[in-house]
């Protein structure tokens, strides 16, 4: 039985480490006797160029009809005018929506011999090892906006059963995990951060009570997760405020290019290297194309191909320890995309 999967390679290095994924996919079908059928659909800025529409219908449905989805990048300076009326941006917006996805999970490990690596001394980034659940579909992003000549508006809202719903997601992986949750919000200034706080106490007091539950607010927080990273286990907060984090998080691994997400709704999987479109790199076949495959090991797993997620996981790793290393990581390298995709499916085999 064959196993469908829509890639939207997007903008930017986007089509590049899209491509590692494919690969990478490819031997894994050889490997393990599966069978992927791949199709290749238009997002962001590259779907703007084609159908002046950075999420076409025909897009929409190749991923609703999918077992799974994985983008690469959206955006880049050809279409950033603040002032557009269309926007790459847009694209991955209503695709969330479109799908449903309400979680984004964002690991982050780092790795011993890429501790250089990290701007953060040896001693503090010992034993990292944590995860950001990141509430995906509401707050500022999906608010309703508005636009006058002298003022703008952008409406942070949450439900209750929107807090619920990712709560217990973080609860899952706590329960996996050491059974330690950080909450995140701004509960001291902002409505929305008070509801979440209230609701996010009251959820795991009654369905989860073995579970050990902080609250933070978000400028401890991001201060707390670069002077001592490794207190946290699973942090749990709203979109904007996991947008921000989960990126400042990367740091600790010593560059974007190592982190890998997954979005995950009630039926629908979108994965996604958490790094941008890079586009002063594009074409240039540098781009560091761990994440992606990283985050394709997260899509087979959620997929229940679990020998498969870890052989390619175990595979990049393998590559890092053995210093195959792109140029984010190693200023001086010479490794190519391509050089570090073919280690990965080297080591996989």
């Amino acid at each position: 039985m064959s196993t469908n999967i829509v890639c939207l390679p997007g903008d930017g290095i986007g089509p590049e480490v899209t491509q590692s994924v494919i690969q990478v996919l490819e031997a894994v079908a050889a490997k393990y006797q599966r069978s992927f059928n791949i199709e290749k659909h238009l997002i962001g800025g590259a779907a703007i160029d084609v159908h002046n529409n950075p999420l076409p219908q025909k897009t929409i449905d190749a991923c609703l009809k999918a077992d799974a989805v994985f983008l690469g990048a959206i955006g880049g300076p050809k279409w950033d005018n603040p002032n557009a009326k269309v926007r790459p941006e847009q694209g991955l917006l209503k695709l969330r929506s479109e799908l449903g996805v309400f979680s984004n999970i964002r690991p982050l490990t780092v790795f011993p011999n890429l501790i250089d690596a990290s701007p953060l001394k040896a001693e503090i980034l010992k034993g990292v090892d944590f995860i950001v659940v990141r509430e995906l579909t509401g707050g500022i992003y999906f608010g309703e906006k508005k636009r006058g000549e002298d003022f703008a508006t952008d409406e942070c809202r949450y439900t209750v059963q929107e807090v619920e719903r990712i709560t217990k997601v973080a609860c899952e992986l706590a329960m996996q995990r050491s059974k330690k949750l950080t909450s995140v919000d701004k509960a001291n200034v902002l409505e929305t951060s008070r509801l979440w706080r209230d609701v996010v106490t009251q959820f795991v007091a009654a369905n989860y009570p073995e579970i050990d539950v902080e609250h933070q607010l978000v400028d401890s927080c991001a201060m707390k997760l670069i002077q001592n990273p490794a207190h946290f286990d699973v942090v749990l907060t709203e979109n904007m405020f996991g947008d921000i984090l989960s990126d400042e998080a990367s740091v600790l691994a010593g560059s974007m290019g190592l982190l890998a997400s997954s979005s995950l709704g009630d039926a629908c999987g979108l994965f996604e290297p958490i790094h941008g479109s890079a586009p002063d790199i594009a074409g240039k076949g540098i781009a560091n194309p761990y994440a992606s495959i990283l985050s394709a090991a997260m899509m087979l797993r959620w997929l229940n191909l679990i020998t498969e997620a870890d052989a390619i996981e175990g595979a990049v790793k393998q590559a890092i320890e053995n210093g195959v290393l792109t140029c984010d990581l190693k200023p001086d390298s010479q490794i190519s995309t391509q050089d570090a995709t073919l280690a990965v499916i080297e080591y996989l085999n």
